[in-house]
Formats: C-alpha cells, sequence, structure tokens
C-alpha cells in the first residue's frame, strides 16, 4: 500500500456510533487501508478536468512531504481564521511558537534527506505557510526560487460561521465530516467559504494533478496552513472513507513523508468502514 511516515507523531448533528468499533490511533489507520487499482475511481462530477489524477493514484512520478505550518497568530489565541481576505496579513503569519515549531519541521526535512538532491517548495500563500516555506528553504539550502506559493488550491479549508469561534468548534465541524464529505458548515456573509469536505477533495485533487504533471522524479514539499488540507489529501492518496480524514490530523509543525514507490495491487480492507469506492463519494 502507499505508505506515509510521520517525522513526529452545515448543521451540528451527532455522528451515528459504530457497535464493536475501538478506538483506532491514526499512525495505525494507514495499515488498515489499501488502495483498489481497478474498483477506485473519481467521480464523474470530479474528474471533469481532463488529466484530472485518479485517487487514489495507480502510481505518483515524484515523491512528497506533507508538511502543515507551525501555530499561527490567531491559533495562538485560540481564534478560528480561515477568511482567504485575510490570508496574507501579518495577523494570519506564525506566533513565536509557530517559528520554533516550523524550525523543528526544517531540521526534521533536512535529516529525512528531503532535499539532498534538490526540491521545490510548494506553499499556499498564506503568510504562516509562506513564512514556514521559507524557513525550510533557509534550513535545508534550497533557493528561493524553488519556492512556488500555491494561490488557492491550498487556501485553509473555509469554516463558515466558524470564523472568530474558539477553536474547540472544530470538532462540530469533523461531527459533520464525520455523517457525509459533502456536509458544509453554515455560511456567513463575511466572505469566508464554508467548505465540505468534498469541497477540498477537489481542490488538493487538483494541486496534485498539477504537481504530477508538472514534475517528474522530483521532491516536492507541500506546506499547508490547515491540517484539513492535507488529511484529506493524504485520505484521498490512500483511499481512506474521507468521513475519517479527522483521525489523520497534522499537528502544528508536523511533517510526513509520502512514499510512491510501495503501492501494492488491492486487498480487501478488514473493515468496509476504511473503504472509499468512488472518492469524494464515500457514502
Amino acid at each position: 500500500m502507499l505508505t506515509i511516515t510521520t517525522a513526529s507523531a452545515s448543521a451540528s448533528i451527532s455522528p451515528p456510533t459504530t457497535p464493536n468499533l475501538q478506538l483506532i490511533n491514526r499512525r495505525h489507520l494507514l495499515l488498515l487501508t489499501s488502495l483498489s487499482l481497478s474498483s477506485f475511481s473519481v467521480s464523474d462530477s470530479v474528474a471533469t478536468a481532463r488529466g484530472l489524477l485518479q485517487m487514489p493514484p495507480p502510481r505518483l512520478t515524484n515523491r512528497y512531504f506533507l508538511v502543515r505550518a507551525g501555530e499561527s497568530q490567531y491559533e495562538s489565541l485560540g481564534i478560528i481564521n480561515t477568511n482567504p481576505v485575510a490570508k496574507t496579513s501579518v495577523d494570519s503569519g506564525l506566533s513565536d511558537k509557530g517559528k520554533k515549531q516550523t524550525l523543528k519541521s526544517a531540521l526534521e526535512l533536512k535529516a529525512m534527506g528531503a532535499c539532498e538532491r534538490n526540491c521545490w517548495i510548494w506553499p499556499s500563500i498564506t503568510q504562516r505557510a509562506y513564512q514556514a516555506a521559507e524557513i525550510i528553504a533557509a534550513v535545508n539550502g534550497v533557493s528561493r526560487s524553488y519556492i512556488v506559493p500555491e494561490y488557492s488550491f491550498l487556501d485553509a479549508r473555509g469554516l463558515g460561521a466558524y470564523e472568530g469561534k474558539e477553536l474547540e468548534a472544530i470538532s462540530q465541524v469533523y461531527e459533520s465530516d464525520s455523517i457525509s464529505s459533502t456536509i458544509k458548515p453554515p455560511p456567513i456573509d463575511d466572505g469566508t467559504p464554508n467548505e465540505s469536505v468534498a469541497d477540498v477533495f477537489v481542490r488538493v485533487t487538483q494541486l496534485m494533478s498539477i504537481l504530477e504533471t508538472q514534475y517528474s522524479e522530483d521532491t516536492v514539499i507541500i506546506v499547508s496552513p490547515d491540517s484539513d488540507n492535507l488529511t484529506i489529501l493524504q485520505a484521498g492518496l490512500v483511499g481512506l472513507d474521507l468521513r475519517r480524514h479527522s483521525e489523520l490530523s497534522f499537528g502544528p509543525g508536523e511533517v510526513r513523508y509520502v512514499d510512491p514507490s510501495s503501492i501494492p495491487t488491492y486487498k480487501q480492507p478488514a473493515s468496509a468502514v476504511y473503504k472509499c469506492l468512488n472518492p469524494p463519494n464515500c457514502n
């Protein structure tokens, strides 16, 4: 299966309970999921663009590292901030703690040999993600010309009416996510998008399609301002039910390596809970 290793460790609806299902550490979820090279496919509504990468992919031509930027100024205050209007403002930048977390990420990437043969760094244009990319480049001896800012596909997931609320409120979003990948957070009129898991899945699939087309046998470091971009992407890459994406949560400054060289033939998952036969439609 596609292996991933870690360098560290609309409406509010209560999700249905699943009997006899023990809580599983998110680090082990990937051991219970696998790829279907025959029956898995991208839905017709998503695969409208010619050349769009199939999820889960039959193969990847590059090697990828996924990095969540360190803690932001807003996160240090315990506030949800996903409005793209403010994404390049100083207030959306790294906190002092976030800078230390990102420095640790950069050193972990160096220890993993991420940029030994050079690498491309693709951060969101969001202030904290771009700052993280600059720190990663400096520590790993990468020229700034190899930093490629992404202007929309890596925006933090828009959480609609949860904008400005306490960070703990995100758990309500994840409750809805666990029911359906198409449930959106309640809307708001301040310009903040209200994105479902399926919406984000389309964005990150488009991003991967670009990277797989533009590069070949290169190393790409994807730097996201939030966890959801990365967990939804990771779930799509390994064929995990997208409703379970939050169980793969990235902490601030966390790094994970995606190994594209070990994608075996499909093996039936131990439980149908883990399958997603037609992402993002995993219902």
